[in-house]
């Protein structure tokens, strides 16, 4: 039997952190910090189907193990806008506690999908209660943010559009809490202004330290991608453990893919462009 087509379909674009400086650790344990979004084309797909029973249904090839219980940020999206009798299915294509913010994409995704004219502002502060990276992932474009990862400021990005991405997972999760918690508390400066992809350049990840210590493999991961060809830029996205590699050229993005696949068959890799 055929599943029911959908009547609505929306793409969790998957989230970078082209540059994630942690500048402060705050009293209430939050932490401050200056980073600069990027989007993928790609990412995982909600899904509003006709005549189902109100729910969530996950299927995918990372499905395994992720709740569709009213914790699900897709739900609790939904149950905001006072959507709580739709019939939603979530395709999972992106890796869990990967630092491409997964959840949050798909939370924001519900957002767009289900939204019945609810204003700007509305939505914004939905978001924001929702997780610190849904109110960027909610209009998945080039953006900053600072202090909890929001409000954020959308920023021209022409020379980034289209820009061929690669992204890889060691399908290992990296949980965000251990890794914040493994900041070493020191600032080393704020996050250059001006053109995005130069800012990003001459900018950082905070976070890499603590999640290489907590999974080494993420080295790894990361010598392999700088030691491609036409990479222009590499770091690790977010928390970890996904890191990403930047090119001006496709072919030689292919060119990487195919060398990752050959050198670590047993690792997930995207390839893709930024939006």
């Amino acid at each position: 039997m055929q599943p029911p087509a959908a009547i609505r379909r929306e793409t969790a674009y998957a989230k970078i952190n082209l540059a994630l400086h942690v500048r402060a650790r705050r009293a209430d344990g939050y932490h401050e910090i200056e980073t600069i979004f990027a989007f993928a084309d790609d990412g995982d797909a909600l899904s509003l189907v006709p005549n189902g029973g109100p729910g969530l249904t996950i299927t995918g090839p990372f499905a395994a193990g992720l709740s569709a219980g009213d914790d699900n940020l897709v739900l609790r999206a939904a149950a905001a806008l006072g959507r709580s009798d739709a019939s939603l299915v979530l395709d999972k294509r992106l890796p869990i506690a990967a630092g491409i913010g997964g959840g949050s994409a798909d939370a924001a995704a519900a957002l767009r999908l289900l939204l019945r004219g609810e204003t700007e502002a509305l939505l914004g502060e939905i978001a924001a209660g929702l997780g610190a990276d849904v109110p960027a992932c909610l209009h998945a474009q080039t953006a900053r943010a600072e202090g909890l990862g929001y409000p954020v400021e959308a920023i021209t990005a022409s020379g980034l559009t289209g820009m061929p991405l690669l992204l890889v997972n060691p399908r290992v999760p990296c949980p965000t809490g251990p890794v914040f918690a493994g900041w070493d508390g020191v600032d080393r400066g704020p996050l250059a202004q001006g053109d995005p992809l130069a800012a990003a350049i001459a900018g950082r990840n905070d976070l890499d330290p603590p999640a290489r210590r907590l999974l080494p493999v993420i080295g790894a991961v990361l010598a392999l991608l700088a030691a491609q060809p036409g990479v222009r830029l590499s770091r690790m996205s977010g928390s970890g453990a996904t890191c990403f590699a930047l090119f001006d050229d496709p072919r030689a993005q292919a060119a990487a893919a195919a060398a990752v696949r050959a050198a670590q068959p047993g690792w997930w890799s995207l390839e893709t462009r930024l939006r």
